[in-house]
């Protein structure tokens, strides 16, 4: 239930406070107050898009915020604490500013919230009515959702149910259709794909190999470079030949047995001379690593460089096809075998899909028809109490039936097309809604089938904006009384221009125009006693301060006492 709404700069509403709380709220003022400013208030509360157009003229943003006591364990209250939002208790502010920019921010149980979080709470706080809604019960969709709701819970559930295996079908029958169209395609790429394995596969690439092959490249190019630099280092640690004593192993060996010569006349020298020993001892292992070394040099280098240069050729290949480096080509065997692992499992997958497929539409069909049985046991009994009520608002010859009918193909509220027949009279032709009823008839059909279904529903809070539109007399008065029967069991918020309607309020308000230059401010005032009755009296007659119309008003105030009753 809505306790409070706030309005600040919206439309020619300067700043204005509504106390609502239970039962039934008449909102009334003069033409171009701001009255349906009140809808639009509410109507951005619960996440409809906004429009800078609504801001205050010379204001700089709109802000509206309102106050819900709530259900501190239901749905409402679960999805504000998944937003990130708290209650006080049991009450729940919601909030809503529209910048001149055209920037809107939306606020849930105190925390900034995305505007889609407000459009997700809203069914489950209003119902709301304007006068578009009556063009919208023309359509086929509106006039199913009534019926559904009609139908109460358990039928929601079974509807729920259905459209989760809709979907699921939906979904598999999509999977399936891709599969089976792109057979060719995958068909070609699983070829593709085991040639390209079969070829990484022969040539068998290791990690790092490539820059090993490189490093043997280089060297078997270099070959006689390297032997003879080898060779003539090996000469000057070792020489082999006997004529040449100047190797570094001779001249070693001359200058230790020179210090040795001396080293008892001056002991200083022992040292340096076992230094020199150490040095020859690491020149010949040096010399024996660069004898090693040449023996290691391939005397047929030039043989394994071509099979060196024949094995870096096939790397390359695989890297221009699969790199841009070798290890892409190797990655590319794991994924690609896993590819074709999935491409070659299409057929298996097709005939799963097609078993899914089959069991889903087995399943939808089922509960489709089940849907279909119970919308149309429930048609027949909207149709009879809908048709009860309109005899109660002035329409007693008129008659509705709702007609379900079988459709085509199946959709995601199932295989029926509903519709609304009007009958507005006995002997006249039974007319769809969208074909012939006029804006009082499409009002009074709303009301009626929102009278309907009130009881059955779980939405706390009705609010109609100008449904009485085109009616009048005993027809208003009958739409006031439908509207009240309605608050007894949800809180009512209505709209009006007519005395007949606003009489049987238990709450009234009143939006009041002020003019100064061109600027018009506008604000909400509470009524009650004499206030009330010349705000009566003003809607009967023009006139607030006429004796006959406020005679006029009183009685009508007493007449709807005695008939709420």
């Amino acid at each position: 239930m809505i306790e409070e709404i706030s309005i600040r700069n919206l439309g020619v509403i300067g700043e204005a406070r509504l106390p609502l709380g239970p039962g039934f709220t008449a909102v009334t003022g003069e033409t171009g107050a701001g009255k349906t400013m009140v809808v639009t208030a509410l109507g951005l509360l619960l996440g409809e898009r906004a429009d800078s157009g609504i801001i205050r003229s010379g204001s700089d943003q709109a802000v509206i915020e309102g106050r819900w006591q709530i259900d501190a364990g239901g749905a409402v209250a679960d999805r504000v604490r998944d937003a990130g939002g708290e209650l006080d208790g049991s009450e729940l502010i919601l909030g809503r500013s529209v910048s001149s920019e055209g920037r809107s921010r939306a606020t849930v149980g105190g925390r900034s919230a995305p505007v889609s979080v407000l459009g997700e709470l809203s069914p489950h706080l209003v119902v709301l009515h304007g006068q578009s809604d009556q063009v919208r019960l023309r359509s086929a969709t509106a006039q199913r959702e009534a019926l559904d709701r009609f139908a109460g819970h358990e039928f929601a559930a079974l509807l729920a149910e259905y459209q989760a295996v809709f979907r699921g079908w939906q979904e598999h029958q999509g999977d399936l259709d891709v599969l089976v169209a792109e057979q060719d395609r995958r068909l070609h790429e699983a070829e593709e794909l085991g040639a390209a394995i079969a070829e990484i596969e022969a040539i068998d690439p290791q990690r790092d190999e490539d820059t090993e092959l490189t490093a043997r490249a280089d060297r078997l190019t270099n070959l006689e470079a390297l032997r003879s630099a080898a060779s003539e280092a090996h000469e000057a640690l070792s020489s082999e030949s006997p004529d040449d004593a100047r190797d570094v192993t001779s001249l070693l060996a001359l200058a230790r047995r020179q210090l040795e010569r001396v080293t008892e006349y001056d002991g200083s020298l022992a040292p340096i001379a076992e230094g020199i020993a150490t040095a020859s001892i690491a020149v010949v292992e040096l010399s024996g690593q660069l004898s090693s070394y040449l023996a290691s040099l391939d005397a047929d280098g030039g043989r394994e460089l071509e099979t060196v240069q024949e094995r870096r050729a096939q790397l390359s290949g695989l890297v221009r096809r699969f790199g841009p480096t070798l290890d892409d080509a190797i990655d590319y065997l794991d994924s690609g075998s896993a590819r074709l692992l999935e491409l070659e499992n299409d057929s298996t997958r097709i005939e799963s899909l097609r078993a899914e497929v089959d069991r889903d539409r087995d399943r939808v069909v089922e509960l489709a028809a089940r849907l279909s049985d119970i919308r149309t046991a429930n048609a027949r009994r909207l149709g009879q109490r809908v048709t009860r009520e309109l005899g109660a608002l002035a329409m007693p010859n008129a008659a509705v039936s709702v007609l379900v009918e079988d459709r085509s193909d199946y959709s995601p509220s199932g295989k029926d097309t509903v519709s609304f027949l009007l009958q507005p009279h006995a002997g006249a032709e039974a007319r769809a809604l969208g074909k012939g009823a006029s804006g009082g008839e499409l009002s009074r059909v709303m009301l009626a089938i929102e009278v309907v279904i009130a009881g059955g529903d779980s939405v706390p809070t009705f609010v109609f904006d100008e449904i009485d539109a085109g009616v009048g007399g005993a027809s208003a008065i009958e739409i006031g009384r439908r509207l009240a029967r309605l608050s007894r069991t949800a809180q009512v918020i209505v709209v009006t221009h007519l005395a007949q309607v606003a009489a049987f309020a238990t709450n009234h308000l009143r939006v009041v125009k002020d003019s100064a230059g061109n600027v018009t401010a506008s604000s909400v005032e509470k009524l009650d006693g004499e206030e009330r009755i010349s705000e009566m009296a003003r809607l009967l007659s023009g006139l607030p301060d006429s004796e006959s119309g406020l005679a006029h008003a009183r009685e009508l105030i007493e007449t709807a006492r005695g008939l709420d009753n």
